[in-house]
């Protein structure tokens, strides 16, 4: 059997949301470690450089092929193994949920993921006190649209859209982990907590989670 194989690292957000969504298809899949932070990080060997040129996670190798970009493997997926499905069916739909996944992953992520905080330190000497700031400033701003969003139509469920649960929690769930870990409040932000919430009773959550993954340490 050719199993799918995912390049992941427990603490990358951005493989955490793939995990969640091959285990929410019920997708069995080789898990491979590369980790960012030993050795000046693995992701910067020739070898991983030949699996993704821009040395991130994660990278999802299936039937011969490589692809890279959390949203797009997730979409790949999504293709793939249609059932049970990440996105709804109606058009005007699925662009709302895509819309709530790319507050994550187009505008909260990339700001605050560990090539910038390294940047941060290296180019502007940042310390961790101010770097920090920075951190939770665009968590702030991110989660106050996410959670004005989430409240203010009647497309919101139990998950991000309905009772269903789907890519936008997906990108959520990582991304409130994250701000949990840097010390954000977000029992302000009551829709999203609530959703968090569950979405950690699910069993394709637990199992993505960065304790669970083998690698954790």
């Amino acid at each position: 059997m050719n199993l799918p194989v995912l390049y992941t690292y427990w603490r990358s957000s951005a493989a955490y949301r793939v995990r969640i969504a091959l285990n929410i298809k019920g997708v069995e899949y080789e898990s491979r470690p590369v980790h960012l932070v030993r050795g000046g990080g693995e992701q910067h060997s020739p070898a991983y450089r030949q699996i993704n040129p821009q040395k991130l996670v994660p990278a999802l190798v299936h039937e011969d092929r490589i692809y890279t970009q959390s949203l797009a493997l997730i979409e790949y997926l999504e293709e793939k193994y249609p059932e049970p499905p990440l996105m709804p069916r109606d058009p005007g739909d699925r662009a709302r949920v895509r819309g709530l996944a790319q507050m994550v992953a187009c505008d909260i992520h990339p700001l605050n993921n560990s090539r910038v905080q390294k940047f941060l330190t290296a180019e502007f000497g940042l310390d961790d006190e101010h770097k920090l700031t920075w951190y939770r400033h665009w968590i702030a701003l991110g989660f106050e649209a996410i959670e004005a969003r989430l409240d203010q139509d009647g497309y919101t469920g139990r998950f991000c859209h309905g009772d269903t649960v789907g890519l936008a929690d997906a990108c959520l769930v990582p991304q409130v982990y994250n701000a949990e870990r840097f010390g954000c409040d977000v029992s302000i932000y009551p829709t999203i907590a609530r959703i968090n919430a569950a979405c950690l009773e699910l069993d394709a959550f637990l199992r993505a989670a960065p304790e669970s993954q083998p690698d954790a340490d």
